[in-house]
């Protein structure tokens, strides 16, 4: 039965029978120096003269051998630019990469190819996928990437910068049905108010799935979140009724400490006598005055209140 990895942070284990990978890392060729090479170059070429001087009589195998010797040497050749790397190849056969940048010599006869290790990003496309509570949503990650084995990188895949972008898409979009959108009242983790831990879990996923092909990921930064279309105006609607209320909870609460403050004042500096009755009608006016959305209109009385 195959295996199924325990966690995001364990190397993932191929499904189906063993040896399904290439097994290959990256190892340095052997080569010389540019100065170096194309001295020891030059010696061999003037040694070889000398000795077909002596030996060779036909003046047309000597031009023969003279360029077969030149066309050999000049294969040996390469030229590395900064930031890209060159993996050479001798008779289908990976014999190390060469990492350092000028001229340099190798095994003659060797193919090489060019695989960049600078610095690459991408931005995925938009995925409309459900979320935690199951509320379709629209996300886009921006991926920073670079290549840090240039063997897996050209034999362990097909293609890595293709592998790098689908392995990415479905990293972001399995992380995203495993958080809501929103966070709840127990102040769990969500998409929209965790986004530097969705970032984390998410730079770990694509990393574990990306190693396979030699990449390492640098950061990985969520660029677009919404709600899809569909459901855009429902979830909008939400947003304002929990402002509404959040808002008006606030009221309240300040109006309570503001009613409180009057009684307390009138109390200390003997201003008025208050029985409970007018403390009731006095609450529940200050109270309709204070939380009110529009302006109070106050009512005032001209006549005098009744002794007891």
């Amino acid at each position: 039965m195959a295996k199924v990895p325990r966690s995001t942070t364990e190397e993932p284990v191929p499904v189906g029978h063993d040896g399904v990978r290439v097994d290959i890392t990256e190892s340095t060729a052997a080569s010389l120096p540019g100065g170096a090479g194309l001295a020891l170059c030059a010696l061999l070429l003037l040694v070889g003269m000398i000795i077909l001087t002596l030996f060779t009589r036909a003046a047309e195998g000597f031009v023969f051998l003279l360029v077969a010797g030149i066309l050999l040497v000049a294969t040996s050749f390469v030229v590395v630019q900064p930031g890209q790397t060159k993996v050479v190849q001798f008779f289908g056969r990976y014999i190390g990469t060469v990492r350092r940048t000028g001229l340099s010599v190798v095994v003659p006869l060797s193919t090489r190819r060019n695989v960049s290790v600078r610095v690459r990003n991408f931005e995925t496309s938009r995925l409309k996928v459900n979320d935690a509570d199951g509320s379709p949503v629209e996300i886009a990650a921006i991926v920073v990437w670079q290549v840090a084995d240039t063997s897996k990188a050209t034999y362990a895949v097909d293609n890595y910068v293709d592998f790098v972008s689908v392995q990415a898409e479905s990293a972001l979009r399995h992380i995203a049905t495993t958080h809501p959108y929103d966070g709840s009242e127990s102040g769990g983790t969500s998409l929209r108010g965790s986004t530097d831990q969705v970032a984390d879990e998410l730079a770990h996923e694509v990393a574990v799935r990306v190693s396979l092909a030699g990449v390492e990921i640098i950061e990985v930064r969520i660029s677009h979140l919404a709600y899809a279309a569909e459901i855009a105006q429902a979830m909008l609607r939400r947003q304002q009724a929990n402002a509404v209320v959040a808002a008006r909870k606030r009221i309240v609460e300040g109006a309570v400490g503001m009613v409180g403050m009057a009684l307390t004042e009138l109390r200390e500096q003997n201003i008025v006598e208050l029985d409970s009755r007018a403390t009731a009608t006095m609450v529940g006016n200050l109270m309709v005055v204070l939380c009110s959305d529009q302006p109070a209109s106050p009512v005032i009385t001209t006549g005098t209140i009744p002794e007891k």
